[in-house]
């Protein structure tokens, strides 16, 4: 199997951080590329709980989000993945698991990176990891996450 491309999805938590080591250690291995990749979700798609917001906020909130998202971005890679061939970071806004296989698809990624857990929010909608593996067309090596790690 040939692997230039590895994707690491992150959402900024401790959680995702823990994928880093082995992200670092197969692309130097192998001298991949590395994707990092943060999905904005897209909160304008869910019911709103307290009244609609108007478009034109909508648009400011995920401005905002973006632009901290890129920021977020840069820090992680000039801190951890310096010693990587390649690094990109992308952005995205949508669902988390449906975007990171729209990603595996377009960017032709031969290889996900992620941890079994993510970020731990009041209301657990279901397991992002678990939707990648189930659904993705490429191998996908999870890190292993536990409660007393987060």
């Amino acid at each position: 199997m040939e692997i230039n491309k590895i994707l690491w999805p992150t959402d900024f938590s401790k959680s995702a951080e823990k994928a880093l080591q082995h992200v670092k250690s197969l692309t130097q291995k192998y001298q991949t590329e590395v994707h990092v990749l943060y999905v904005i979700e897209d909160t304008a798609h869910h019911e709103p709980w307290y009244g609609e917001f108007g478009q034109e906020r909508v648009d400011k909130i995920l401005e905002k989000a973006n632009t901290t998202a890129n920021q977020r971005l840069e820090q992680i890679c000039n801190k951890y993945l310096e010693g990587c061939p390649l690094y990109i970071r992308h952005v995205a806004i949508g669902d988390p698991a449906r975007e990171i296989l729209n990603f595996i698809k377009k960017e032709k990624v031969d290889m996900v990176i992620m941890s079994t857990r993510g970020q731990q929010g009041l209301f657990p909608f279901g397991s992002v990891t678990e939707k990648v593996v189930k659904n993705s067309n490429v191998p996908v090596v999870t890190i292993p996450v536990r409660d007393d790690e987060i």
